[in-house]
């Protein structure tokens, strides 16, 4: 049932997409001829000056089509498209984890806080455009229409949705319908944002902020979903359909931008009454069943909090930050998809072909020898920095974490050793290691995508037009380091939740050291030796690994080893092809070449 909704939705949205998209050619102005700037541009990037030329090259970009001053409707429609889709993220966590009785009544304490934060949003945008007569008039409306579908569906008997029956399956009815409903506001919102006097830099940050948004919101319907026995898949699928609207109204949004601003304080406010009511009439009673009132209300306080705060932040940034920072921040967070990426694409190949451990230790072990590879060579080639003071930093960065690492096992090998005589066995200690191990050496990724996210953090802001030309190179960039961790721990632990849950951890690295350089104002001097530095990190851990994959079976061991050098390569220099045939090299040179 879900599949199929989705489908309709998603067929009806991309019919809409073609005839809005086939109706703007006819009425198109000639397409104007678009060349990068000339590549002298570099040095005068590099040195953060940003030229006139380079500023109106910049604003000729923001459409398509060499539209100037004028977003296109195909920019809107899969910016929104893709904003929906962060929702889905929001079931991620149960893939991992089942809920108890008592957890579920602290999820869906989690689900009213997020719910309510979420109403107070829609109040005040619908206030920012509009009369608060009208809000109020929508809070009203909301309330009732909500009152009057629970009513209907109490008359219409037993109802179901997934594999929930009864009154069970009416709630959860309700508030993916509510969640649903107030999609159509955000969309809308979006919408004219891009109309705007600003155009695509206010309404791509707006897009950015509500897919954060999106993500807790997903988690909301998820925890509705899965504390009454629905599967994380059908949990995901549905937290996106809650979304769809989004994009669906935010095209419409966009042509009539005046004619939307006119209902939109109605029906912001309509959405927030539908919300409001049924977080108090259901889920909060249905939160007290399962656990203590303190609980819930540390729950819900805490999600309302973070909801807010999150709101804050952003909003502080769409409306205080420069332009630079902007494409600096949209592009940091870009960053920590390719890990997640990465692993994704090798927990599919293990699935699909059975991987072996030794072959998997050996891509991980041929990915880090790449990595570790790259950079400096880079350096070298581009004579920043000399062979014998390049050597020597690597070594100082292998011989750094060699020692962090032996240390860390020795430490605990003798604190298990105490009690191993007590409550272990040996297999127990031995198995323990050896995971421990594979952690460490991810730990190595890590460091080495913090480093890297620095360099991004300042070349970053120095890209023109948001910095849509670094999306690809960065998101390429990112996939060795997925593939590596999650090989790695799927090598050591054979579960592909652990090694997509370190994936995605190590994508946090890049953005948060990027976002963190953007914000101190750090500069370029000195990066190049943390990199190289960070390149040794990478050396110790996996040859640990890599002896392990050769102990177990020489010849897989050495086959996953050139399999990962070659799936680093072909990642590594796709980036550099890219670079050498977009504009982006005149953008950010530095980041990730």
């Amino acid at each position: 049932m879900a599949l199929r909704i989705g489908s309709i939705l998603l067929c009806t949205y991309l019919l809409l997409l073609t005839a809005t998209a086939l109706s703007e050619s006819d009425i198109k102005n000639p397409q104007i001829t678009q060349t990068a700037p000339h590549r002298d541009l570099e040095n005068r990037i590099r040195d953060g000056t940003v030229t006139t030329e380079l500023k109106d090259y910049a604003d000729n970009t923001i459409g398509v089509g060499g539209t100037t001053g004028r977003v296109s409707v195909i920019t809107v429609a899969w910016l929104t498209l893709a904003m929906a889709a962060a929702t889905g993220l929001g079931a991620i966590p149960f893939f991992f984890v089942e809920l108890e009785a008592q957890w579920a009544g602290v999820c869906n304490g989690l689900a009213a806080g997020v719910m309510l934060a979420a109403s107070f949003d829609l109040v005040q945008e619908g206030q920012e455009h509009g009369s608060g007569s009208w809000v109020v008039i929508g809070i009203l409306c909301g309330g009732i229409f909500i009152w009057l579908c629970k009513k209907f569906l109490e008359q219409h008997g037993e109802v179901s949705m997934l594999d929930i029956k009864g009154a069970e399956a009416s709630k959860a009815i309700l508030v993916v319908g509510i969640m649903t409903l107030h999609s159509f506001g955000e969309g809308s919102g979006v919408g004219v944002s891009f109309a705007g006097t600003k155009g695509f830099s206010q309404g791509i940050l707006i897009t950015l902020a509500i897919a954060v948004h999106n993500i807790p919101e997903g988690l909301a319907v998820s925890m509705v979903l899965a504390s009454r026995g629905v599967s994380p898949q059908k949990a995901m699928l549905w937290s996106f359909i809650t979304s769809l609207p989004q994009p669906i109204v935010a095209v419409p949004a966009f042509l009539c931008a005046d004619a939307f601003n006119k209902v939109l304080p109605f029906c912001t406010g309509f959405a927030a009454g539908c919300m409001i009511w049924m977080v108090i009439a259901e889920v909060l009673p249905d939160a007290f069943k399962e656990a203590n009132p303190s609980q819930v209300a540390s729950a819900g306080t805490i999600a309302v909090a973070f909801m807010e705060l999150l709101s804050t932040v952003l909003l502080g940034f769409s409306n205080g930050f420069p332009s630079e920072g902007a494409s600096g921040f949209v592009v940091s967070l870009l960053f920590g998809l390719g890990p997640l990426l990465g692993g994704s694409i090798l927990v599919l190949f293990y699935t699909t072909f059975s991987l072996p451990q030794p072959l998997l230790t050996g891509i991980a072990s041929g990915i880090a020898l790449k990595l570790a590879a790259w950079r400096p060579t880079q350096l070298l080639i581009s004579s920043k920095i000399g062979l014998l003071p390049l050597l020597f930093i690597l070594l100082l960065g292998s011989a750094t974490y060699h020692v962090l690492i032996t240390s860390f096992l020795n430490l605990v090998q003798r604190k298990k050793g105490s009690a191993h005589s007590h409550l272990s066995s040996p297999s127990t200690l031995s198995v323990s290691n050896l995971t421990l191990q594979s952690f460490l050496a991810c730990g190595g990724v890590f460091l080495h995508g913090f480093a890297e996210g620095l360099a991004l953090g300042v070349a970053a802001p120095k890209a023109y037009g948001l910095g849509r030309h670094m999306v690809l190179p960065v998101s390429l960039h990112g996939l060795p380091r997925g593939a590596a961790v999650a090989s790695c721990v799927l090598g050591a632990t054979d579960s592909w939740r652990w090694a997509l849950a370190a994936a995605t951890l190590t994508g946090f690295a890049g953005p948060t050291a990027a976002i963190g350089a953007i914000f101190t104002g750090i500069g370029y001097n000195g990066l190049d030796y943390w990199m190289v530095f960070a390149c040794g990190l990478l050396l110790p851990g996996f040859v640990r690994v890599f002896r392990r994959a050769l102990r177990l079976d020489m010849k897989k061991g050495i086959y996953g080893l050139l399999m990962g050098f070659g799936f680093a390569s072909v990642c590594l220099m796709s980036t550099r092809l890219v670079c050498l045939h977009t504009s982006y090299c005149n953008s950010a040179p530095e980041a990730v070449t």
